[in-house]
């Protein structure tokens, strides 16, 4: 079966209604329909024949395309079974080769399961639906799993918050998330008329590269629940925040040894401060189940 024009709009509309289909807003479907955008993002993803990638939310496969036409080896996760049926049709040469293959059902249920049953890729790549994009990225990352690189397409404003530095408005715990276990940059902002249908929002790509020298700490599940509690009430104190995880004298101990000031507010501390600061208070409450 052949893929209708890629980047026409007039085709993919009628393509869509030929096969009785339509597009979901709940799904946040979108297609990039700008050519040399395509390409830049997977020259970006740098990818090698016989790598084996990831990508979330294919759609009718433009760029599933590009990707297996670099000669990688394609894994596909679309929740919606029209599409996904239409891309088993589409790339049944690559299938039935070995270099392609489809995951369907929501991605959050199905990555877990299938990455345990396969090799973790190199790349993971995606036009993530904007609802769902901070939660994708950040599941990965809190179970665990990191790319060597990873290149997505999301809404400008959660991009801007991937790589916001401390003490600015988009910082939050899921910057810290992103910064700690990857560097991540801007590709380029794509205004609305890149895709179809258009948007109301701006899209910004980002590149993740996997940090060499990956900060560790003693409890990663401890460092992630404090993130997310000390930045939950942004204009609180870091000891007000902190003492509603845990109680108030272990709060104050893991400050010191930490040399944090308990008055500063968590979004003027840096990722290396955060990381301090969980190593801290893993060792007070370690030493507190001891005695």
């Amino acid at each position: 079966m052949q893929h209708p024009d890629y980047n026409s709009p007039i085709a993919l509309k009628n393509f869509m209604d030929e096969n009785n289909m339509a597009m979901q807003k709940k799904f946040g479907q979108n297609f990039l329909v700008n050519a040399d955008a395509r390409k830049k993002l997977i020259d970006v993803l740098d990818v090698k024949p016989g790598m084996k990638v990831w990508e979330v939310g294919p759609g009718l496969g433009s760029m599933t395309s590009g990707l297996l036409e670099r000669g990688v080896n394609l894994t596909v996760f679309e929740i919606d079974h029209g599409f996904a049926r239409l891309l088993t049709q589409f790339f049944e040469e690559y299938a039935n080769s070995g270099n392609f293959s489809l995951v369907e059902g929501d991605v959050l249920k199905t990555w877990p399961k299938f990455a345990k049953e396969n090799d973790i890729p190199k790349r993971f790549f995606g036009n993530l639906p904007y609802n769902v994009a901070a939660t994708i990225i950040a599941d990965t990352i809190t179970k665990g799993f990191r790319f060597d690189k990873a290149v997505f397409t999301i809404q400008k404003e959660v991009g801007q918050r991937m790589n916001a530095k401390p003490g600015t408005e988009d910082y939050s715990s899921f910057s810290v998330l992103c910064q700690w276990a990857y560097d991540v940059k801007p590709v380029m902002d794509l205004a609305g008329g890149n895709f179809w249908p258009v948007p109301n929002v701006a899209s910004r790509a980002v590149l993740m590269t996997k940090k060499e020298d990956f900060p560790k700490c003693e409890n990663p599940e401890l460092f992630r629940k404090m993130v997310r509690q000390i930045f939950a009430l942004r204009r609180k104190t870091l000891r007000n925040n902190l003492s509603r995880f845990v109680k108030a004298e272990i709060c104050d101990e893991a400050l010191k040894i930490a040399g944090i000031e308990p008055s500063i507010r968590a979004e003027n501390l840096s990722v290396e401060d955060l990381l301090k600061l969980s190593d801290a208070l893993n060792s007070v409450i370690e030493k507190t189940k001891m005695e």
